[in-house]
């Protein structure tokens, strides 16, 4: 049975809405369904279009069905909190009223997915895959951080009826395995799932199947990267942060780094995975004119190799 495969605005570069280089979002949505994707993320908020009505029929005129939005931002903040709140209502309110991935996923929880990342934290941003060296969250912000996760996690789900997800990324405050770990303990699965992420993991040190593994039960949904390992070596020596390490070149098209997709696709059929896979590819936004490129190899890659 084929895996749903997606894709995201990332893999044109587009993270910061306010970035003077993003591509046209016409531009994107064309080339995500040029390459062959039938799904796509929100990207980041006010970067699509916002009314749902002209986010839809920009989606239908692409036949493209949203799979998730994201919260990309500082989540320990209390004084950051009511935006996110109001940003939680704004995605999952476009969430549901836009068209919809695909729900047939057997035991994994469906789309659309609510995709909660921490970043805001600047010495943990430039220390991004440096778990001996970034610093940790005190017990008081983390558990801050656990209560306002929590909290936009109900407002998803119960509100909207979209999954949230919570996704350890290079750079935020969840990153390392011990952060996952005591992130499991303190928000249950029936609050919100697991987004774990193959590039993320192996850039912060970890075996993307090991982790796989270890937090199974907890994943409603996968993103895939892939690393340049002589750019990811050099930027973890230099202390080189997430965003301009990727500007280098760190992530690179699925099947030419080091993540051995094969073995994540004997491990997924092994467990039975019927869920959605995002792909991305982050980069300068000014690359973007080697996406539609980058976004149909990987895809053309994942194909060949049996999902």
């Amino acid at each position: 049975m084929p895996l749903f495969i997606a894709n995201a605005p990332c893999s044109w570069g587009v993270d910061d809405p306010k970035n003077p280089y993003l591509p046209a979002w016409q531009k994107v949505l064309h080339e995500a369904a040029q390459a062959g994707y039938k799904s796509i993320e929100l990207g980041p908020w006010g970067y699509l279009p916002v009314q749902a009505d002209e986010l839809k029929e920009a989606l239908d005129r692409h036949d493209l069905s949203l799979v998730a939005g994201t919260i990309f931002d500082d989540l320990v903040s209390e004084q950051n909190f009511p935006a996110m709140v109001e940003l939680t209502h704004n995605i999952c309110r476009n969430l549901k009223a836009a068209p919809s991935a695909e729900k047939a996923h057997g035991n994994n929880k469906p789309a659309p997915y609510l995709v909660i990342i921490d970043f805001g934290n600047p010495q943990r941003a430039a220390l991004a895959g440096q778990p001996t060296k970034a610093p940790r969250l005190s017990a008081a912000a983390w558990q801050a951080m656990m209560a306002h996760i929590s909290a936009l996690s109900e407002i998803a789900w119960k509100e909207y009826g979209v999954r949230p997800v919570i996704h350890p990324h290079a750079g935020g405050c969840i990153e390392y395995q011990d952060e996952i770990e005591q992130l499991v303990t303190d928000i249950p699965h029936s609050v919100a799932g697991l987004c774990l992420d193959t590039g993320h993991l192996f850039y912060s040190g970890m075996d993307p199947i090991t982790a796989l593994d270890k937090f199974w039960d907890r994943i409603d949904y996968l993103h895939f990267k892939d690393i340049n390992a002589s750019v990811w070596r050099e930027v973890i020596n230099d202390e080189i942060d997430f965003f301009s390490a990727c500007a280098r070149g760190v992530m690179c098209p699925l099947g030419s780094g080091a993540i051995n997709y094969p073995r994540i696709h004997a491990f997924l059929r092994q467990r039975h995975y019927q869920g959605w896979i995002t792909i991305e590819q982050e980069r300068d936004p000014r690359d973007a004119d080697t996406s539609l490129r980058d976004v149909t190899a990987s895809l053309n890659y994942l194909q060949s190799i049996g999902f």
